[in-house]
Parts: C-alpha cells; structure tokens; sequence
C-alpha cells in the first residue's frame, strides 16, 4: 500500500519508517525543507535509538522516502496520516490544531482518488468530524473517510512500541476505513496484536485518558514517596508491593522529580479543558497536574536545603537535563524548572546529559552553565552530584574517582538510581527519593 505521512516528527518519522519496514510505500513529508534535505542525505531531526538504522535499510530497499511536496506525493496513495505538532494553547490549554487543519486544507485540494484520511496526532475530542468538514468544503466532491488512530508510543523505545504494541486503537465508521486499516496493520495483527475498532470520537478520548492515567500514576507515587520519608518506609518497596497487585500493575510507578516530555503536560491540560467545555469536571486531574507543578519546585528547593540552606557559590554537578533517558527531548522536563531556580539561587553548575546538551544550550544559553563533555568531566571539584534524568550510563558512574576528584561528598539521586547504603559506603552522603535515610 502507499502510505503519506505528514510531519516528520517522534511520531511521524518513527511510524512513517515502521510502515515502510512492515513493506507498505511510505513518503514522509514535512514542509521544513532543511529538515527533508538532511533526511534525504541520512540527518536525523530527532535522536531515537535505533531510528537512523531502520531509515537506512528502507531508504536504501525503496520503500521510504522524504518530499516537502504534498500535492505530488498524495498521488495514488491508499491513505494519509497527520502527524502533525498539537502544542498547548497558551490561553486556555486546549490543543492547538492549527497544523491539522492546515494539513487537512492541503490534503483536501490535492486529492483526487479515494483516500483514508488518519488522525495520527494527538487531537481533541470531535477533530475527525472537523477534519472531515473541512476536506468537504475545499473539495466537495472528494471521495474519502477520516480515521482517528491514536500513537502511543514512548520516546526513547518509539520502533518497539510500535512493533509490539499493547493495542491498536482504530476509530473508523464505515467497513471501507476499517479494511483499509486492518490491511496497514496486519503485519502486527497476523502476530497476535490486537486491533480495536471503535468510534472516531472513543479513538481520540482512549488517547487523552491513557496518557492522563498514566501522568496521575506517576504523581500519586511521587506523594508516597514524600509519606516515605517522614515515615520511614521506602518508596522502591512500597512501588514493588503495590505494582505486584496486576489491577495496579508495576509501571509508572517510579518516584523522581515529575512528568514532563511531549504528551503528559499538554495531554493533562487538553483533557481538562475538553472536560470542562462538555460541563464536567476531572478533579483527579486537575490535582495531578498542580502535584506535578508543585514537585519540580520542591525539588529545587530540596537540593538546595540539603546543601545546608544555600547554594550560592556551591558548584553542583548535574546530570541529566531531558525529560527522561534515552532521548534529546526537552520539553516541559523538570530540568527545566529546577535549573533556573538553582541558578538564581547562586548555583556554579556543571551540566551534562548524553543526548540533551545541545537543545539544553539553546533553552538556557551557552553562559548559563559549565557544559560538560561526560559525566565524569562534572565531578572535579564539585560540592554535589545532582541526578536529573535515569540515563542507564549513569549507573556505572565511577565513585571511587569521584571520591577522589569532588571537593564535597553530597549525592543526591532524583531517580533512586543507585541503592543508598552502595553510595553511602563510599563515603558520600546519599540523599535519594522516599529511601530510608
């Protein structure tokens, strides 16, 4: 089958080549001509582990291919993704939908056969049927069905969660949509994964109330952990215990310094504004969100009592300034809001992140702090180690040398990376999150 994909972001660009991968004529088409020029010579605008080498093998079998030119690359196709950006709106935090509207203006004036529009972005609740007005209007005589296909897919393991998927969530009205559909994903379905047919509108809601789920488990562990502390329990334990319950289940369950990244902040918010346009109210979200808000400042104001109160003209080792491990993604991390209120505080930084300094730099500028090329190059002469991110090379961090090169001997893990008493043995004062001290 063709496939166009539009927009070549996380979620763009990694379904774009799973398609291509599964055999289907995938074109990816971004209207940043700098971003397809560097995909077509093989530079990624994104860091994905294992992406380039996917994009390669199906670059080089024909399979996938890069244009800015809608109009020409929509000939013939069997269906249409938008995977578009649906950032928060500053006013009210409803999702923008600008860009999908756009798409769906250009999809509509250059089609000409029969064409399965996909929702493939995160999008409110009634934007299918938006879409499906909009392409009537600028073409009335197009023949077409507009699906909703939610992603769910996690930065950092995108290609496995696309290929081994929890469930395939498909919100199609009519046989013609849903065969089309089936036929995309049966390469996935012929394994065993299942594909749900249901509504447009349930397809676009399942999306908003996972990702809010999810967001609500990770600050409901968060306060536990809190309770951990003043009652001596520890938090990996409680995690564990609870997690074993499977209508609880183990994941999100981990303590650190909050949510950030592309969905959760904007999902929440975007929930919380569809429920409140429908009249309804979700207070369990609204509190996740202020929980989380909440967090990434106390966190700040954490380490700078464990210095002893202060931390001006205190040289503080940092690392990890993503969202999470095993991305360059920054967006809403809680680097973001912790960084700021130690530098303010007089903070002398030193910042390292394996996949992140580069964004980190443009956010907070090349003055803001001493970047680093490799964990081990923040440890000299640093009064503290500050664990922002769970980057797995962290683990192996060498603390007999940083025993030997820091100038003090604090160590406080955000991530509970390492277990307390391994640290402490050292010689250093460990301070993790909801640990026994």
């Amino acid at each position: 089958m063709k496939v166009v994909m539009v927009g070549t972001g996380y979620v763009g660009l990694v379904t774009g080549t799973c398609f291509a991968d599964f055999g289907h004529t995938v074109i990816c088409v971004d209207k940043d001509e700098s971003k397809i020029k560097g995909l077509q010579n093989g530079v990624l605008p994104i860091y994905e582990p294992g992406l380039d080498k996917l994009i390669e093998r199906n670059v080089k079998a024909e399979r996938l291919f890069f244009s800015s030119d809608l109009s020409d690359s929509i000939k013939g196709a069997d269906a249409v993704f938008i995977a578009v950006g649906t950032p928060s709106r500053k006013d009210n935090g409803h999702a923008d939908l600008t860009y999908v509207f756009e798409a769906a203006e250009e999809i509509g004036r250059s089609m000409r056969n029969y064409i399965v529009i996909v929702d493939k972005s995160t999008v409110p609740v009634g934007t299918a049927r938006s879409v499906q007005e909009i392409i009537q209007k600028v073409n009335p005589t197009a023949d077409f069905d507009v699906v909703s296909n939610p992603e769910f897919l996690r930065e950092g393991s995108a290609i496995d969660d696309f290929c081994c998927p929890d469930r395939i969530v498909v919100g199609a009205e009519n046989e013609k949509a849903q065969n089309i559909m089936k036929l995309l994903y049966k390469p996935l379905t012929d394994k065993g994964h299942v594909l749900f047919i249901t509504t447009r509108e349930t397809a676009e809601l399942i999306k908003y109330a996972a990702n809010a789920f999810l967001a609500m488990k990770i600050s409901y562990i968060n306060e536990i952990a809190d309770l951990c502390e003043k009652c001596h329990a520890d938090v990996k334990d409680v995690s564990k215990g609870i997690g074993m319950d499977h209508r609880i289940g183990e994941k999100f369950l981990e303590a650190g310094p909050g949510y950030g990244g592309s969905c959760f902040p904007k999902d929440t918010l975007a929930l919380l504004k569809t429920a409140h346009d429908y009249g309804c109210a979700i207070t369990s979200i609204e509190a996740t969100i202020s929980a989380n808000a909440n967090r990434k400042k106390r966190m700040a104001e954490r380490i700078i009592q464990l210095s002893g109160g202060s931390v001006r003209g205190r040289k503080i080792a940092i690392l990890g300034v993503t969202f999470k491990a095993n991305t360059d993604d920054m967006r809403d991390a809680p680097s973001l809001t912790i960084l700021p209120i130690l530098k303010e505080a007089g903070a002398d930084m030193v910042i390292y992140d394996p996949q992140g300094i580069k964004e980190a730099q443009k956010i907070f500028g090349e003055d803001f702090a001493k970047w680093a090329k490799n964990s081990q190059d923040t440890l000299t002469q640093v009064d503290m180690v500050v664990i922002l991110t769970k980057w797995g090379e962290f683990r192996s961090l060498d603390l007999s040398y940083a025993k030997q090169v820091m100038k003090g001997n604090l160590f406080v893990d955000l991530c509970n990376l390492f277990e307390p008493e391994e640290i402490r043995q050292k010689g250093f004062q460990y301070y993790g999150i909801g640990r026994i001290l």
